[in-house]
């Protein structure tokens, strides 16, 4: 049996057995099949599969059986048209922006991005003769004067990096719409458990599933999500012919931690309301930032878009950098790392590691200042993550 034959299933239902394509060993789990090619009987049989009359694998930079079962997963619990798993979030971004996009056309971007997202936008694409713009995300004004002249996309993250705004998708996809332009989201953070932007008009939806999706900290990855017309119009000749493909082996692990996604999404949760309650508590936070807390700037929209206020946490401290670094250093189960969405507890500090080549006045616009850390929850019990954040912060 696999989900493409039972269509009713309900979403928690698909996370585990979404795409399930067992061989003629009916194995439990899903097969691994760690192979760069694929033979054939004849060589009429290799001539029609190049050509397209017969739908078989060919080679696994464009296809692979255990890729297509996790593609298959994503694409059902997120509701698409189609998915393609890519062998990183960032290769996902390039690959949406890049395989649309020529000379003369424009982008308009909000500002608040992560690190490498905002490099894309203000640094390669312009290489290529790409207009780019960058606008307050918050800013539906903005918006609007920067699409005026048109676009052929727009480029988002809600909750952004690492400042977590919320971008009312709606409306930002109507305005898009308008001008003519796609609409790419930048879903990671979260994750599509809690948000579902297809729904709110966007057109593309990108994920790093080396966060949540893996959720333990193994393998990397990511998957762009949309309609079938983009799929072949722009995006399968792209990945065909510059190869940014998951290994298997990745995306059999992606296809395991599927499996306990929203599990772990929920404690997630939990357990980040609990740890962003305690910080406002704590002597030298100045500011929490959690969208899930009704004094957040967009309280109202993450309730309407978001189904829970995610796992990410930032605060900021008043003594600055040094202030940063010393709680930093001074944490004994939280680990001092750049990535996010495990279920090991993370901190960084984004001016000094992910968004250090933005330039100052940039990131103090965006209101990453050098006191501001970024907090991904993990799953150890809360209590013992809020011990060890009121030992750094307060010893």
């Amino acid at each position: 049996m696999t989900a493409k034959e039972t269509p009713n299933l309900r979403p928690r239902t698909m996370l585990v057995r979404g795409g399930l394509e067992r061989s003629p060993f009916m194995e439990t789990s899903e097969a691994l099949y760690l192979t760069s090619g694929y033979v054939y009987e004849t060589a009429e049989e290799a001539e029609a599969a190049f050509k397209g009359d017969v739908d078989r694998y060919i080679y696994s930079r464009y296809g692979n059986p255990t890729v297509a079962m996790f593609e298959e997963r994503l694409r059902l619990f997120e509701g698409a048209e189609f998915c393609r798993a890519m062998a990183s979030g960032m290769a996902a971004v390039y690959a949406a922006l890049a395989c649309q996009l020529k000379a003369g056309d424009r982008v308009v971007a909000s500002r608040a991005l992560f690190g490498s997202c905002h490099y894309i936008i203000t640094e390669i694409l312009p290489r290529y003769g790409v207009e780019t713009v960058l606008v307050d995300g918050t800013n539906l004004d903005e918006w609007e004067v920067a699409l005026a002249p048109g676009a052929q996309c727009i480029f988002l993250e809600t909750p952004s990096n690492p400042t977590l705004e919320i971008i009312d998708l709606k409306a930002v996809s109507d305005l898009a719409h308008a001008a003519g332009a796609n609409v790419i989201v930048d879903n990671v953070f979260a994750t599509p458990v809690l948000q579902r932007p297809l729904e709110f008009g966007a057109d593309i939806v990108i994920y790093s599933t080396t966060k949540h999706i893996d959720g333990q900290g193994r393998c990397m990855g990511g998957a762009i999500l949309g309609p079938q017309s983009f799929n072949d119009d722009h995006l399968n000749q792209f990945i065909r012919h510059t190869g940014p493909s998951m290994s298997p082996f990745n995306a059999w692990v992606m296809l395991k931690g599927m499996e306990t996604l929203e599990l772990r999404v929920q404690r997630h949760c939990e357990n980040a309301k609990d740890v962003a309650l305690h910080l406002r508590d704590v002597p030298g936070v100045a500011r929490v930032i959690y969208p899930g807390f009704d004094d957040h700037p967009q309280a109202s929209l993450a309730k309407r878009q978001m189904d829970d206020g995610g796992n990410l946490v930032a605060f900021e401290l008043t003594g600055g950098k040094s202030a940063a670094f010393k709680a930093l250093n001074a944490m004994n189960l939280i680990d001092i790392s750049n990535n996010l969405g495990d279920s090991k507890s993370l901190i960084t500090h984004p001016s000094t590691t992910t968004h250090q080549r933005m330039p100052e006045d940039e990131r103090l616009q965006l209101g990453i200042t050098d006191g501001l850390l970024r907090l991904s929850v993990g799953l150890e019990d809360a209590e013992d993550i809020k011990e060890d954040l009121s030992h750094a912060l307060c010893d």
